[in-house]
C-alpha cells in the first residue's frame, strides 16, 4: 500500500508559496495579506488560528488576528467584517469556526466579500463551484484534489464514494470530483447498506468524525482510501479508518491511503495559503 503523505506535498506547495511571494516583494510588491475573525476562546480553534497565523507568516505574507470576545454583538463582528472589505490591502478573510451558537453562522460568512472569502465558503462561491467555475476552492476539498493528482491517482472515470455531505467537505469534494469526470455516490447518515456501497468504490473519502467506521474488510481489493477525519481516541490520532490498529490489515488490501495524522491534515493550511496568494494575484496588486 502506497501511503500519501500529505506533508511532503503539502511542504513542496508552501516553498512554492515562499518563493513567489519573496519574488513580489523583490519587485517591490506589498504582501499578500490574511485576516483571521476568532470569536471567543474555544481552545481548539486559538490552536488552529496561532497555527494558520505562523504559517502564513512564514511565507512571507502578512496576517492580521482579530480576537474578539464571545460577548461581541453579532452587528459588531459585521461591522469589522465590512471593514476588512473594503480595505484594499486585505486580500482574505478567515472567520474561525465554529461560531459561538448566539451568532447567524451562514448570515456571517454571506457577509465575506465573496473575492476575499478564503475558505470559498460564501454562497456565491459555493454556487460557482457548484457551475464548475470556482473563484476560490474550500482548502479541505482542493487539497483532498492536490493530494490524488500530485500522486498521479488519475479520478477520470473512476468511481469515487464520499462519505459525509458537509458544507465544508463532502459536497464541495463531491462538486469537484464530478467537474473532474469521476462517477460519484455521495453517503451521509441515513445511508443504508453502507459497507456494501463503500466496497464498490474504486476510491473512498471519509469524512465523518466516526472512528471505525468502516473495516478494512469492507474496501474491495486495490482501493483507494482518502480519511480526512481526525479523531482522538484513548489519547491518540485515528481517522474514520485509518490507526495503528487497522493499518496493515488496510495494507493488505488497498493500493493507497493517506495516514492519519499526516495525510490530508496538512494540505488544507497549505491550500488556505495558496487561496490567500490566489486572491491576491486576482486583484492583480
Amino acid at each position: 500500500m502506497k501511503i500519501i503523505d500529505g506533508k511532503i506535498c503539502a511542504n513542496i506547495v508552501k516553498q512554492q508559496i515562499a518563493d513567489e511571494v519573496a519574488e513580489l516583494l523583490k519587485k517591490g510588491k506589498r504582501a499578500p495579506r490574511l485576516d483571521i475573525f476568532l470569536v471567543g476562546n474555544r481552545e481548539d480553534s486559538v490552536l488552529y488560528v496561532n497555527s494558520k497565523a505562523k504559517t502564513c507568516k512564514s511565507l512571507g505574507m502578512d496576517c492580521v488576528q482579530h480576537i474578539l470576545p464571545e460577548t461581541t454583538s453579532e452587528s459588531e463582528l459585521l461591522a469589522k467584517i465590512d471593514s476588512c472589505n473594503k480595505d484594499e490591502n486585505i486580500d482574505a478573510i478567515l472567520i474561525q469556526l465554529p461560531l459561538p451558537d448566539h451568532y447567524n453562522s451562514a448570515k456571517i460568512l454571506d457577509f465575506i466579500d465573496y473575492r476575499k472569502d478564503a475558505d470559498g465558503l460564501h454562497l456565491m462561491n459555493v454556487g460557482l463551484l457548484h457551475l464548475g467555475e470556482p473563484y476560490v476552492m474550500p482548502c479541505t476539498p482542493k487539497g483532498i484534489m492536490t493530494l490524488l493528482e500530485t500522486n498521479n491517482i488519475d479520478v477520470t472515470g473512476q468511481h469515487v464514494v464520499v462519505i459525509g455531505r458537509s458544507q465544508l467537505v463532502g459536497e464541495p469534494t463531491a462538486q469537484l470530483l464530478i467537474h473532474s469526470d469521476a462517477t460519484v455516490t455521495l453517503c451521509h447518515s441515513h445511508t443504508r447498506n453502507l459497507a456494501e456501497i463503500a466496497h464498490l468504490g474504486d476510491i473512498v473519502i471519509t469524512a465523518t468524525g466516526t472512528p471505525g467506521l468502516l473495516k478494512p474488510s469492507d474496501f474491495k481489493e486495490g482501493a483507494v482510501l482518502i480519511d480526512v477525519a481526525i479523531n482522538r481516541v484513548d489519547g491518540k490520532l485515528q481517522g474514520d479508518v485509518y490507526s495503528e490498529a487497522t493499518k496493515e490489515e488496510l495494507g493488505k488490501r488497498l493500493s493507497a491511503a493517506t495516514p492519519v495524522p499526516g495525510g490530508v491534515g496538512p494540505m488544507t493550511i497549505a491550500m488556505l495559503m495558496q487561496n490567500v496568494l490566489d486572491m491576491y494575484k486576482m486583484k492583480k496588486c
